[in-house]
């Protein structure tokens, strides 16, 4: 009997019915469709199927999920996210802190702590520290030696003074077109530069001299320790005055081309020691 109603049942699930739309006026058939029980339900439960499929993915993956009562938004999982691992901090250095603690305790006690392997080794390892230059280093080092920027000379010449070192800085940057020649007159050495250059002090000192001379133009000159002076002429402009104290690389005057001896834009330097002429180039690096 169960058998017969079961075969009556899936008859049933299985039999056709045609579901047909007419024109109202003509009665013409315009659409119809056969569908079965099993169709409806199998069309229904596919239906379901894709709605939860397409719900299900539009939560997981865009941001609609954050409208949902009780979700948190994306501040609060980077706060929650940012509470953990301080937490975790916090456990880490009270565990440590307990660990000391103890070990103070047993030390108090006369004592010897065994678990000291546990506490963070927190010495200086000097043995594994690197002292060597970097190839950043070194190549900053060769461009600030090749454009000579803050250049001290360090020279120690076999003329008078002979015993002394000098720490000296270029007078200006440029090319050296003439050198210090005593049998010829030529007390100094000549340095070619670009327009406006500005001349600095080779060493600390005071001006002694700051004027016009008809033969070398605009002149300055500076007397330093040691008994030596240093002399700059034919300058376009002298920005120091006599009895002024000026440092080592401090401006005293700009470039030029005056006075009647001069064939260009150029400086005439000149060292002198204990009123001696003495060639500049044993003793700074032009």
């Amino acid at each position: 009997m169960e058998k017969k109603s079961k075969k009556k049942y899936i008859h049933r699930l299985k039999s056709k019915y045609r579901l047909s739309i007419y024109n109202d006026k003509t009665f013409e058939e315009v659409w119809f469709m056969r569908l079965s029980r099993l169709n409806v339900i199998a069309m229904i439960g596919g239906v379901v199927i894709v709605l939860i499929t397409a719900v299900t993915l539009l939560i997981a993956f865009t941001p609609v999920r954050e409208f949902i009562p009780g979700y948190p938004d994306g501040n609060t999982r980077r706060k929650i996210v940012e509470n953990a691992l301080k937490t975790d901090s916090l456990e880490r250095e009270l565990r440590q802190w307990r660990i000391y603690l103890a070990n103070l305790h047993t030390i108090l006690r006369g004592e010897y702590p065994d678990n000291l392997e546990s506490l963070p080794d927190t010495s200086v390892k000097y043995g594994e520290i690197s002292f060597s230059r970097s190839v950043e280093d070194s190549l900053l080092r060769l461009q600030i030696e090749s454009e000579e920027l803050y250049n001290l000379s360090i020279a120690q010449s076999t003329e008078p003074p002979n015993q002394t070192r000098f720490h000296f800085f270029p007078p200006v940057k440029g090319v050296l077109t003439n050198s210090f020649n005593v049998q010829l007159g030529h007390f100094g050495v000549d340095i070619v530069a670009p327009p406006n250059e500005v001349i600095v002090a080779v060493a600390d000192g005071t001006v002694t001299f700051s004027s016009w001379t008809l033969e070398t133009g605009y002149v300055i000159q500076i007397q330093h320790e040691n008994n030596l002076l240093s002399v700059y002429k034919h300058n376009s402009k002298l920005l120091k005055q006599v009895g002024a104290h000026v440092k080592a690389g401090e401006a005293i005057s700009i470039i030029g081309n005056s006075g009647e001896l001069t064939s260009g834009p150029h400086l005439h330097f000149e060292l002198w020691h204990k009123g001696n002429a003495i060639n500049p180039e044993q003793y700074i690096i032009f």
